[in-house]
């Protein structure tokens, strides 16, 4: 019996990448006989006319096994990747975006190492020209600095294409949290897996849904996904200031009773009460990110709303 893979592909305002991504889909598919397909797309919120193309496909390839499932608003790409994977059927599953950054002629390669005893194979951009220099950068900083602070290990420039065995996706479903770091969670749950490098192409329609800015609040979700390590320091700065102030005050005492001089300087205090107060501020801001998180996690939303799911011909409320 042939097995059964699930593309998962989440999406959103995505509408002039879709005829290039299933011509290039459907290419690979049809000459890859050992395995049956199905299509999971995850309409995250558009708001182009990218759900219209979509069901317009869908009932111009009823063969095909395609469901498209509608949120209700943009959750967000982790929260959609989740509900791709929560109604994948397949013995495995891969996940890929649809701005082709990531080359779906790799499936065939992922699924040779799956049928070889792989229940993870991750795609590793080796090559990233396409980015610009500072993001290149600011992305090896971001992994070496929480590879050293987590015990969780991310493999660097691993994106969110990859393919995930039945059991790994199952293992991936229990993981509920509603702030959620797909690439750590893929590295939390193990399995064994095999890398696959491959270089980073060019978007080959629309614009990236991410700036700078999302992109920072993507990685201190990351590491504060993982790790407690920013609490620390805290702790162990907070301990080194209080002491460096103790011997501060000790030594203006001591300057005070043995040379009866006044000791000066109340610009330098004032620098020192400026510069102190922001790091309690940001000191406070890190304590904030996690308590922020608690009180998200404590009340224990669904991860996504899904407004109707579509199979093949008709459609169905979930």
């Amino acid at each position: 019996m042939k097995k059964l893979l699930s593309i998962i592909i989440p999406v959103k305002n995505e509408s002039d990448s879709l005829e290039i991504l299933f011509q290039r889909l459907t290419k690979i598919i049809d000459n890859s006989p050992n395995v049956d397909y199905e299509y999971i797309i995850i309409n995250d919120g558009s708001t182009d006319d990218t759900l219209d193309k979509l069901l317009e496909y869908q009932k111009a390839n009823s063969h095909i096994q395609m469901t498209i499932i509608d949120l209700s608003r943009n959750f967000g790409k982790e929260a959609a990747l989740y509900a791709g994977f929560e109604y994948a059927n397949g013995d495995c599953a891969v996940s890929i975006d649809a701005d082709l950054q990531d080359p779906p002629e790799l499936i065939p390669e992922m699924l040779e190492c799956w049928f070889q005893g792989y229940e993870v194979v991750t795609a590793v951009h080796e090559y990233r020209e396409t980015d610009t220099f500072l993001k290149r950068k600011t992305a090896g900083l971001f992994y070496k600095s929480i590879n050293k602070i987590s015990e969780v290990k991310l493999t660097p420039n691993a994106g969110d294409f990859r393919l995930l065995d039945r059991a790994a996706i199952n293992a991936f479903l229990t993981l509920g949290e509603k702030v959620r770091f797909n690439k750590g969670l893929f590295s939390w749950i193990g399995f064994k897996e095999k890398l696959i490098y491959h270089k980073r192409e060019v978007r080959q329609a629309g614009v990236s849904k991410w700036n700078y800015f999302k992109l920072f609040k993507f990685a201190i979700d990351g590491i504060t996904s993982f790790s407690k390590s920013p609490l620390e320091i805290w702790f162990y700065l907070g301990m080194g200031i209080a002491i460096s102030g103790f011997l501060y005050g000790v030594f203006i005492i001591l300057y005070k009773i043995l040379s009866g001089i006044d000791v000066p300087g109340y610009a330098s205090l004032l620098v020192f009460v400026l510069f102190f107060s922001g790091l309690q501020m940001i000191g406070i801001g890190i304590l904030g990110k996690y308590i922020g998180r608690i009180f998200i996690e404590s009340k224990r939303r669904p991860i996504f709303i899904a407004r109707k799911i579509y199979i093949n011909e008709g459609a169905a409320d979930k």
